[in-house]
């Protein structure tokens, strides 16, 4: 067996040639992309859901219009709200998290600093080095390091309320009038099939765009998301039948 060798990584550095890799990590997309692909996902599910149960029912062209309509405006503001008051939920126990961990650090600095210590060990640190690292981080951000290492809260992952309901109530009108054009423009015989066969179409796609944003393989979420979709509403859609012919 030939004895192994370190790496140097100025070695790899020089012979790169000057041309550094960069990656493309999608995590600092999460909290954007989270809002924006439930939004636009519940827009077009529900929009659709909703007016694919009023045609079930037998309603009128005019009625089955206007409920996609308000369905829309109430489904975007009820999920902005929704959105914000979560969000907010979690930044506060975030903050308040801080307040503690900054207390502690005031009070007992030395605590602190081994707890620190033990959790670079624990990450497979020898005991000296990770004694140096909890150190050295310490002096430059006592708080930021504790809120990195022992509380998972990072710039990345940071809660942020007024970005998650803005994504959503955009992203929940773009999707919900996605269904709406297409009962308003299809064909009187077709509008059904248009509302629910464009959700279904429009919901794979989402899926799909969503994966790709964030890495993951597409055809099974375009699968995943269409799926549920046609299942949501193809039971609407019998359920404002069996209440159509029972309530008239």
């Amino acid at each position: 067996m030939e004895p192994f060798e370190p790496v140097d990584p100025a070695a790899d550095v020089h012979a790169d040639h000057g041309h550094h890799h960069l990656e493309d990590h999608r995590s600092t997309r999460a909290g954007w992309l989270r809002a924006a692909v439930l939004g636009a996902n519940d827009g077009i599910l529900s929009t659709a859901s909703l007016m694919a149960g009023m045609v079930g029912s037998g309603a009128a062209f005019g009625t089955v219009r206007t409920a996609g309509i308000a369905g829309m405006v109430a489904g975007a503001l009820s999920m902005a709200a929704g959105e914000y008051v979560s969000v907010s939920s979690q930044r506060d126990v975030e903050q308040a998290d801080l307040a503690l961990e900054a207390a502690a650090l005031e009070l007992h600095p030395r605590a602190e600093l081994a707890e620190l210590t033990e959790i670079w060990r624990q990450r497979g640190l020898e005991p000296e080095l990770a004694a140096e690292v909890a150190r050295q981080l310490t002096e430059k951000d006592a708080l930021a390091a504790h809120a990195r290492d022992e509380l998972g809260i990072t710039e990345v992952a940071e809660a942020r309320p007024v970005q998650a309901a803005v994504t959503s109530f955009v992203a929940f009108c773009l999707g919900a009038t996605l269904p709406i054009l297409a009962y308003v423009l299809a064909p009187a015989g077709g509008r059904y099939l248009a509302v629910t066969g464009g959700a279904v179409a429009f919901l794979g796609l989402l899926g799909a765009t969503g994966a790709a944003l964030g890495g993951a393989p597409r055809l099974r979420a375009a699968v995943r998301v269409a799926l549920g979709g046609a299942i949501a509403m193809v039971a609407t859609n019998a359920i404002g039948e069996l209440a159509g012919a029972t309530l008239g």
